[in-house]
């Protein structure tokens, strides 16, 4: 049987491995899984509420564990690893709540009802920046609609997956939860097999090979596809707020994060002073191995990664961005902290997501510059407006998903998760998110 390692980031070791799912054995989990929804279906979402929050409670004693997993397997500084434990495990009993209140039945008319039905067998697929909060926000729903799930993680982070399936599993009956791990060998066979929805985190060059797949059986699909999110900071901005933001936002996870704000566009009147307070925050910044206590900017996830943002520098320079701190050569596994001006749009980092520590400005004379700018992109997954007479005004006016202003995307309380054009197809979080991981049905007479 073969086998997947997983590797620190940091130094190359060998964290661990798991046996490869290979192609010939999706099949026969996804027959299992479908013994297992059928009783899991007839289950109230009362009852299925009752499990979940059981299950979870299962992963309090690992919450170290698993946050030491997620550090060693893609890198994250151990205290962000602990907040995304943490905040999984804790936020299971209102998440479930939140979601049996979503797929209630409706009354329609005098003698109707609208239900929401489990579809059958769902597909999750996660990605590695978050590999326990992501695969998390996509499978709890599906379970929670009576459906099963196999989880794909990402192969770069199996571990932690392996150790949280196992987890919910000491509760959730046999064949209900599944794990398959590999390859895009594995997500491919998972994806053209018989199950009745695919729920993705990941590039959209991954997103389409999905939806050709998915198309001869007409399956379901939700699918977050990564962002290149813009800033737009106007000249009565609180610049030291903007400035701060900017940065926490572009640095957060190393920059690997797709709402990570990567393309700034700054009025040339404050200009200067922004690009001063930017570098002034920047330079806070402390990179290391993930397990030193003042870190916050760990290695970057696998040298693939670290390779596509020296390309994206190099590119920058050779186009004629200016440096204000960092260069465009970086040994293994490292980031530093980078600030460059002088974005243009011929350069990638506009063009693609960048997925590093890196903050990239340019300058505009008029705002319809800086809007034009930033909706000419095939991603619109975030934005953000930093700003106070018009800011609202300029957000109205952005092609994105999820628009923050003076303060970051996400929105507030039971908000969708929900990405525009090329960012997104479908989806989750919110009543409406959660209901897409079921079937409605409506009961007349």
């Amino acid at each position: 049987m073969s086998r997947l390692s997983s590797y620190d980031p940091y130094n190359q070791e060998v964290v661990g491995d798991v046996a490869i799912t290979e192609a010939s054995e999706i099949a026969p989990m996804v027959a299992q899984a479908r013994l297992a929804q059928t009783p899991w279906a007839a289950l109230s979402l009362a009852a299925r509420q009752q499990q979940l929050t059981l299950a979870y409670q299962q992963l309090v004693p690992l919450r170290d564990k698993l946050a030491r997993l997620i550090s060693r397997e893609m890198g994250k500084d151990l205290r962000r690893a602990s907040y995304e434990a943490g905040g999984t495990i804790q936020s299971a009993a209102y998440f479930t709540q939140e979601i049996a209140a979503a797929l209630a039945p409706e009354p329609l008319g005098r003698h109707g009802e609208l239900q929401y039905r489990p579809l059958g067998v769902v597909a999750v697929i996660s990605p590695w920046n978050y590999p326990l909060a992501m695969a998390n926000n996509l499978l709890v729903p599906a379970l929670m609609a009576g459906n099963a799930v196999i989880l794909k993680p990402s192969e770069q982070t199996p571990l932690v997956a392996e150790e949280f399936v196992n987890g919910l599993n000491r509760v959730l009956p046999p064949g209900l939860l599944q794990i398959a791990h590999g390859d895009e060998t594995t997500g491919q066979a998972l994806v053209q097999a018989d199950i009745n929805m695919i729920a993705f985190t990941g590039s959209i060059e991954a997103g389409k090979h999905i939806m050709a797949n998915a198309a001869s059986g007409l399956k379901r699909l939700v699918m977050e596809l990564g962002g290149n999110d813009p800033m737009i900071v106007m000249a009565d901005a609180d610049l030291d707020a903007a400035a701060r933001f900017a940065v926490a936002s572009a640095f957060e996870n190393a920059g690997q994060m797709c709402t990570s704000t990567e393309r700034i566009y700054v009025d040339a009147r404050i200009a200067a002073e922004f690009e001063s307070k930017v570098l002034t925050y920047a330079r806070q910044y402390q990179v290391g191995p993930w397990d030193q206590a003042r870190v916050n900017i760990g290695p970057l996830a696998n040298p693939a990664q670290h390779q596509q943002v020296l390309l994206q520098l190099k590119d920058a320079r050779a186009k004629g961005a200016r440096f204000l701190l960092g260069s465009d050569d970086y040994p293994l596994p490292f980031i530093q902290p980078t600030v460059i001006s002088g974005l243009s749009r011929e350069m990638l980092l506009e063009q693609d997501e960048t997925f590093g520590p890196v903050v990239a400005i340019a300058h505009f004379e008029h705002i319809e510059q800086a809007i034009q700018r930033a909706n000419d992109s095939r991603y619109g997954l975030g934005a953000v407006v930093f700003g106070r007479a018009t800011a609202n005004q300029v957000a109205q006016q952005l092609d994105a998903g999820m628009i923050g202003i003076n303060q970051g995307v996400g929105g507030s309380g039971d908000a969708p998760w929900v990405g525009a054009k090329q960012s997104g197809f479908g989806f989750h979080g919110s009543a409406a998110g959660h209901r897409q991981f079921a079937q409605v049905r409506v009961i007349s007479g």
